[in-house]
């Protein structure tokens, strides 16, 4: 028996089956449904976890960046940390003084005192500065040249040039110089240590704004002869500076490089003068370089 189209028709003894088969599928469809769903609900009464309203606030003062310098996972886990008291309202470093004073008003703590930070580079070894060991052809990342007997250049623990601090940097804070050294722009730089984080080589750290004068340098192996071969301006272990420094804020480091005690070096002058490597960087009285003014330049 066959309809109109041309396909077989249905028997009309089987239509009743039919009907009975599609009513129970959906009811079993609906029991299943609202079994869940009921299921569902008694889950989420059950495993409900009260957040404190003061997180939602508390994430709203931050900045969003969720660069992970404060040792939480992201912002909302540094919120969560706050609130606890696992971490104090100064806690977010992009986040600055203003973040600091709106999430300490939102806790009714004191902001305490949050000094300015800024990202430094430990080497003044650039193109001019740096001697080659050899030529390097190949992906323009530090890492992946790091790879290749250390780097391109004599210096093992000199910057490699290629700019994995600049494109971490979420903030814009960092350029590559004509020298081939990084840039800090200190009115973008947030002290969220992504770049100390993305160096191979590790010549970044965060210093405090106040002091403007630290080694640059991070080769603690080379001395003498042999670092001025590699480096003009790497350190060539005289320790002069210790012996020139009358506060005795300079000692010599565990790392066999100077280790100055910013909060007592009061009197660097001496130090950096005095080197015959021109090891030290010396950001006194003179302005740092600026996005605007490189970008100008450029």
């Amino acid at each position: 028996m066959t309809c109109i189209c041309g396909r077989t028709a249905v028997p009309a003894s089987w239509r009743p089956c039919m009907v009975a088969i599609i009513v129970f599928s959906v009811a079993l469809l609906g029991i299943l449904g609202g079994v869940f769903g009921v299921g569902l609900a008694v889950a989420a009464k059950r495993f409900h976890v009260d957040i404190d309203p003061r997180v939602e606030r508390v994430l709203g003062a931050l900045p969003g960046s969720n660069c992970g310098s404060c040792g939480y996972p992201g912002c909302e886990g540094c919120a969560i940390a706050i609130v606890k008291g696992d971490a104090p309202a100064n806690a977010c470093n992009p986040g600055g003084e203003k973040s600091a004073r709106l999430i300490a008003a939102i806790m009714s703590v004191d902001v305490g005192h949050h000094e300015p930070r800024r990202a430094v580079v430990h080497c003044k070894g650039g193109r001019l500065g740096a001697r080659d060991e050899f030529g390097y052809v190949g992906l323009s990342d530090c890492a992946a040249a790091m790879l290749l007997h250390g780097g391109p250049k004599k210096c093992k623990f000199g910057c490699l040039g290629f700019g994995n601090c600049k494109r971490t940097c979420p903030f814009g804070a960092i350029a590559m110089g004509a020298d081939g050294l990084p840039l800090i722009f200190e009115e973008k730089c947030t002290a969220c240590g992504l770049c100390v984080k993305a160096c191979p080589v590790g010549i970044i750290s965060v210093l405090e704004l106040k002091h403007r004068v630290f080694v640059g340098c991070s080769n603690p192996v080379a001395k003498g002869k042999e670092m001025k071969d590699a480096c003009s301006h790497g350190c060539i272990k005289c320790r002069l500076c210790v012996k020139v420094t009358k506060s005795g804020a300079v000692t010599w480091g565990e790392r066999n490089l100077p280790s100055p005690d910013f909060d007592r070096w009061d009197d660097p002058s001496e130090a950096v003068t005095r080197c015959p490597a021109e090891t030290f960087v010396d950001q006194r009285g003179s302005a740092t370089p600026s996005a605007e003014t490189v970008s100008m330049a450029s």
